[in-house]
C-alpha cells in the first residue's frame, strides 16, 4: 500500500498539549494497549510493574540532552540567528540547524555572548542545515553548558524551571538535540521495583537528532529521507538481548530512539553486537519487525515519523482508534505529556 502523510492525521485539542511536566514523574496516565487482542485499557505509569515479568528485558536509551540551543547575532550585520546543535563532527564542527538561515551564508560567523563563544559557517546543506565550527578557548562542553538552553520543542510554550525535568533519570552519555522523552516517567523507585521482580534493565545510546522530531515534508510517505543519528549498543547489551532471543525472554523497549536502536542493530548484523554507528531507518507501516515484543512510548505529533512506527507495530486502524480513545479520555500528549504501554501479550 502507498501511504500517504496524510493518512496518519488525527485531531487534537490544543489543550491537550502538556506545558509542563507532572510534579511525580511516575504519575502520569498509561494507556495500556494489548496488541495480540486489539483492546486497551486506561492505567498509570506506576502500574507498569504489573505488567512486565521476571525474564523481561528493559531496553533504555540513556543519552543525556545537551543545551543545545544558542541564540546569537551575525558578526556582519548584528542579526540575530538560532542554532540548534544536532550532531558533533571532527575537529569542532557541529551540524546545526539554523533559525533564519538565509542570512548564513559560507563564511559567515555567528557570535555568541560577546564573542565568548563564535561559530563559522564552513558548509551549506538544505532546509536550514548548516555546518558550523565552533571558535572558543577553553573546554567546549563547558561553555556550553553556560551559553546554551534546553532546546524544548517549539510546541512547548511555558518556561521550564528545572532542566533536569527534560532529562530522563539514567541520562548519562551527552549529546541529545531532544529527550526520548518516553523515558521522563521512571524513577529511580520504579526501576528498583522492576529489578525487585526479576526484570533486567540494560542500556543502549542513540542521540536523538532531527529525525526524531521534525516534521514530514513529504506527501508520499516513502518519499521522506530520515536525518541521520548516532547509535551504540555495548557488548553487555548485546550478549544480554542474544540470550534473551535464544531464551524466548520477551524485550521491551522505552521509547522510539531504543526500538530504532535494536532494529537498526539487528538489520546490519541478523543479531545483536557490540557496535557503533548512525541511522536513517524509517519504519512505517510494512515494515518487519525483528526484536521487540512491546514498548513505552508517548502520544506523539499527527503526520510525524513516530506515530508511523506505532501503526506499523500496532495496525494502522487500531493506532488511529487508540488515539482517538486518547483525545476523549483527554490525555496529556507529546513531550511532558501521558504514555502508551504497548504489549503483545
Amino acid at each position: 500500500m502507498k501511504w500517504k502523510t496524510s493518512d496518519f492525521d488525527y485531531n487534537l485539542p490544543e489543550e491537550l498539549i502538556a506545558q509542563t511536566p507532572l510534579l511525580d514523574r511516575s504519575s502520569s496516565r498509561m494507556l495500556v494497549i494489548h496488541n495480540t487482542e486489539k483492546k486497551y485499557e486506561d492505567k498509570h505509569f506506576y502500574d507498569i510493574v504489573d505488567y512486565l515479568h521476571a525474564g523481561d528485558v528493559l531496553v533504555r536509551n540513556n543519552t543525556r540532552v545537551i543545551p543545545a540551543r544558542l541564540f546569537g547575532t551575525k558578526e556582519e550585520t548584528g542579526a540575530h540567528v538560532e542554532l540548534l546543535l544536532l550532531r558533533q563532527l571532527p575537529d569542532d564542527v557541529w551540524e546545526c540547524l539554523v533559525g533564519n538561515a538565509k542570512v548564513v551564508k559560507l563564511g559567515t560567523i555567528i557570535s555568541f555572548h560577546d564573542g565568548r563563544l563564535r561559530a563559522e559557517c564552513v558548509e551549506i546543506g538544505e532546509k536550514g542545515l548548516r555546518k558550523m565550527r565552533m571558535i572558543y578557548d577553553g573546554i567546549f562542553n563547558e561553555i556550553l553548558d553556560e551559553l546554551g538552553n534546553v532546546p524544548l520543542p517549539p510546541y512547548i510554550k511555558e518556561k521550564l524551571n528545572d532542566p533536569e525535568r527534560y532529562q530522563t533519570v539514567y541520562a548519562k552519555v551527552r549529546g541529545s538535540a531532544a529527550a526520548p522523552t518516553a523515558g521522563l516517567h521512571f524513577t529511580d523507585e520504579i526501576f528498583t521495583k522492576l529489578k525487585e521482580k526479576g526484570v533486567t534493565v540494560i542500556d543502549v545510546t542513540l542521540h536523538v537528532g532531527l529525525s526524531t522530531f521534525r516534521p514530514m515534508d513529504t506527501e508520499d510517505v516513502e518519499d521522506h529521507d530520515m536525518h541521520s543519528e548516532v547509535y551504540y549498543m555495548s557488548k553487555e547489551a548485546a550478549d544480554t538481548l542474544n540470550a534473551a532471543k535464544a531464551n524466548g525472554q520477551r524485550i521491551f523497549a522505552i521509547g522510539t530512539t531504543s526500538v530504532r536502536t535494536l532494529e537498526s542493530v539487528w538489520n546490519r548484523f541478523g543479531k545483536f553486537e557490540e557496535c557503533s554507528g548512525e541511522t536513517k531507518l524509517f519504519i512505517y507501516p510494512g515494515y518487519q519487525w525483528h526484536t521487540i515484543d512491546g514498548m513505552l512510548t508517548n502520544f506523539h505529533l499527527p503526520k510525524s515519523t513516530l506515530i508511523m512506527m506505532i501503526a506499523s507495530f500496532v495496525g494502522y486502524e487500531f493506532t488511529l482508534e487508540a488515539y482517538r480513545h486518547a483525545v476523549q479520555e483527554k490525555y496529556r500528549f507529546f513531550s511532558f505529556g501521558d504514555c502508551m504501554l504497548i504489549t503483545n501479550e
